[in-house]
């Protein structure tokens, strides 16, 4: 007999005790005792079982993705040594065609750059617990002696927003503690700039009900909440938030993105340090030895654990529910909220959640706000017309499409900058309003650089208190292209006076200077420049590589240009800027012969290309950065043929990051991860979107390779037979992946249509048996190989 709803994720205990002392914790400080009788690390064995148990439940019930998460206690205790081993026997012990989703949850406080290394070997994401600023997390989170562990949990953020690291960080979690201000604890968690918050109830029970301030309304819980909602839509919601983007699916009738909340069945067993096999966590603040089914990873399987009492009972839906909670308006969002909050000694858990009246009242105040929203008049959007669409379906989209872009999102920089500028009296402001009136054309040549964007983002992550220089070097550098005259203090970064899209000046010693600027130029500082002319050695002008038909900016200036998944580079000497040139010229011929459907967007659209430094062992590395349109990032390449390759590729996620700003082409709360056949880890919807997108480009440029080919024998064409008929068959394979994920809109439909007809020329052109044999040989045994090639995209 198989399970009614088989595992899919998977909590695996590596560690039972603790290096904090929470006093919220539900493991220890709650009714459950267990944990002191659990094995403190989990042994080889465990691990070894364990792997194989969650192996077996996924040939079984042919899982395409299993998700299991490391955890405690505090899972770092166990040491870089027993993680390494727990991710490789789950990695090898799963059957082919099943991905692992692996992340680790910590409190953050051991979390150093030998974790970090480990991490990103074993392609583990990192959750982490904070629950606001030093006030509101020491008011819970500190070491049993009461001292604070805000300032290391900071330091741990810090290492993995390294652009390194920045790929595993998965997300915040924050206990609610409505003592704290909500706002406040929002602002300092987006302050850490991190993928994903998770706000989360505190753990209580009828028996043991959440804590009540004095002179609190009814809904404490609700009414916090509804603050960061506010507050986070007002915002234009920068991060995602569980709780609310699945209270926002469930009243469309989707699913839930969290146990606490939707009728969806729990798919989840937790493996502890001994190898028993338990029921959800939060359990263990309801009686002590609540979670346990009797069962272990020695003598029972997966689909044992699925036919225990408890697995079955929440597995059962609006079934399972207290009569109250069947006949409530909006059980099919609330779910009873979390089952372990449900309890009653006496009656178990047939009753509704202790939070019932405050589930009540945010699900249906989040209804009544969004249905505001929804009746009152649209903000015009910067449309594309049906052709301008159509072409952009297809991969393609030609100069007036991606002029058509570029205008969406100019429009976007300049309604970001005025609300980063906080527009008041201050010089700055004053100036760039003096600009737009008299040289407009100026102001939009500074407004449309890439690393703009960047700035105005990241000034509006930490709500306007972010490098409020910036406005100011933003407007002189307006100025000094309308020749308006002005005088400005700006800052000195390191000891250099940044100009956006002009160039940089070197000032030591100095924090601040004053820049004047006239009709004849700019001075500072007793240094006269003309920022359209090469100047002395202490005047570095951005460089631009002038090729028929298409003019770039080299920047190596900007200090906001590091914005890439890769570090950008230095500034290049005047050899390495030969050696750009060169290889530019090069590989726009290329484009134009073997890409030349591509060429023309790139060459109105693309406008930028910033150095990076050569990746690790000398990899070919390239990135796209959402906030930086126009720009991409690489670094040289030793050929002409991969650099056309990557410039191709990588302005595929440029323009599609453009339409997805003004369009929806997918459910944004789906939360599922899916099979990207280049990679040997899971996506997320956009990110296979993203991939499979930028793909078509590289299958049509092999395709043009063989086609440059035909005929000829040798490596060369060898090669390119080969590399045709792997991103052929992965782009494909993607694209239905996409159409199968049903989360989709229509127009993210026409996209999957698009891109399976763009890719049809690419399918027709012959490679030959030994290219279509070894291109499956290879995807079968070398994933790593499939990530390298695929830019790890």
């Amino acid at each position: 007999m198989s399970a009614t709803v088989p595992f899919s994720q998977f909590v695996l205990k590596v560690h039972s005790r603790c290096d904090l002392a929470c006093d919220h914790c539900y493991v220890y400080e709650h009714a459950d005792t267990s944990w002191s009788r659990k094995a403190r690390a989990a042994s080889d064995e465990v691990l070894e079982r364990t792997a194989g148990r969650i192996a077996e439940h996924a040939r079984t019930h042919r899982l395409p993705a299993v998700h299991v998460v490391l955890h405690g206690g505090e899972p770092l205790l166990a040491g870089p040594d027993r993680l390494r081993r727990a991710a490789e026997l789950l990695r090898a012990a799963l059957p082919a065609g099943c991905a692992l989703d692996l992340r680790i949850h910590t409190n953050g406080v051991l979390l150093n750059r030998r974790f970090c290394e480990l991490f990103a070997e074993q392609d583990i994401r990192v959750g982490v617990s904070l629950d606001g600023d030093r006030l509101a997390n020491d008011r819970h989170r500190r070491f049993a002696d009461g001292r604070s562990s805000h300032a290391k949990v900071l330091a741990a953020l810090a290492l993995l927003r390294e652009p390194e690291f920045r790929h595993l960080y998965a997300g915040l979690l924050c206990t609610v503690d409505v003592a704290n201000d909500p706002v406040a604890v929002y602002e300092a968690l987006v302050a850490e700039q991190p993928p994903r918050i998770d706000f989360l109830l505190p753990h209580a029970t009828w028996d043991h009900p959440p804590a009540h301030p004095e002179g609190a309304g009814p809904t404490p819980y609700a009414d916090w909440l509804l603050a960061v909602h506010r507050h986070w839509t007002e915002r234009g919601r920068p991060v995602p938030v569980r709780i609310f983007d699945s209270v926002h699916r469930t009243l469309r009738g989707r699913s839930s993105l969290t146990e606490s909340l939707g009728l969806d069945p729990a798919d989840l067993v937790v493996v502890e340090t001994d190898g028993t096999l338990e029921q959800a966590d939060s359990l263990k603040t309801a009686y002590d030895g609540a979670p346990a089914t009797g069962f272990d990873v020695f003598a029972h399987s997966l689909d044992e654990v699925a036919r225990h009492p408890g697995m079955l009972e929440r597995q059962s839906g609006l079934a399972g529910l207290a009569g109250q909670c069947r006949a409530c308006p909006v059980v099919r969002s609330c779910g009873g909220g979390l089952y372990a909050h449900r309890y009653r000694t006496g009656g178990g858990f047939d009753h509704p959640s202790v939070y019932c009246g405050d589930l009540l009242k945010l699900i249906t105040t989040i209804r009544d706000r969004v249905s505001a929203r929804a009746a009152a008049p649209a903000e015009p959007r910067q449309p594309l017309t049906d052709r301008h669409l159509d072409e952009l379906a297809h991969g393609l989209g030609g100069a007036d499409a991606v002029t058509a872009l570029g205008q969406a999102q100019l429009e976007l920089s300049r309604r970001l900058v005025t609300a980063a500028g906080a527009p008041g009296n201050d010089a700055a402001w004053q100036l760039l309003t003096t600009v737009d009136r008299a040289a407009p054309g100026a102001l939009d040549a500074v407004l449309a650089h890439p690393y703009t964007r960047t700035w105005a983002v990241r000034r509006l992550a930490r709500d306007g208190r972010g490098d409020p220089g910036g406005l100011a070097e933003l407007a002189a550098a307006a100025a000094a292209r309308g020749r308006t005259g002005f005088e400005l203090v700006l800052p000195v970064r390191a000891g250099w006076l940044h100009l956006p899209t002009l160039g940089r000046l070197r000032l030591d010693g100095r924090t601040e200077a004053v820049l004047r600027g006239d009709a004849d130029g700019l001075s500072c500082a007793g240094h006269t420049v003309r920022w359209d002319r090469p100047g002395d050695h202490l005047w570095q002008p951005v460089r631009r590589v002038a090729l028929p038909g298409w003019t770039l900016a080299l920047e190596d200036t900007d200090p906001r240009r590091d914005s890439h998944q890769w570090p950008a580079a230095d500034r290049l000497s005047d050899a390495e800027l030969l050696d750009w040139t060169g290889a530019l010229g090069e590989a726009w011929e290329l484009l134009g012969r073997d890409l030349p459907d591509y060429a023309a967007g790139i060459a109105a659209g693309l406008g930028t290309v910033t150095p990076l430094a050569p990746g690790p062992d000398g990899r070919d590395v390239s990135a796209a950065a959402r906030q930086a349109y126009g720009a991409v990032g690489i670094a040289r390449p030793t050929t002409a043929p991969v650099l056309a390759l990557l410039l191709a590729h990588e302005f595929q996620h440029v323009k599609l990051g453009a339409v997805l700003d003004l369009y929806d082409l997918h459910d944004q709360a789906d939360d599922r991860l899916y099979h990207a056949p280049w990679r040997p880890d899971p996506r997320p919807l956009e990110g296979l979107l993203q991939g499979t997108y930028a793909h078509l480009a590289v299958a049509a440029y092999w395709a043009g390779r063989v086609r440059a080919h035909d005929g000829l024998r040798g490596d060369d064409a060898t090669a390119a037979r080969l590399q045709l008929a792997t991103w052929r068959a992965h782009t494909a394979d993607a694209i239905g992946t996409l159409e199968r994920s049903g989360s989709l809109t229509p127009l993210g439909l026409r996209f999957a249509a698009g891109m399976r007809a763009a890719l049809a020329p690419a399918l027709e052109v012959p490679v030959g048996a030994a290219a279509e044999r070894a291109a499956r040989e290879a995807a079968a045994t070398d994933p790593a190989a499939r990530q390298a090639a695929a830019g790890r995209r």
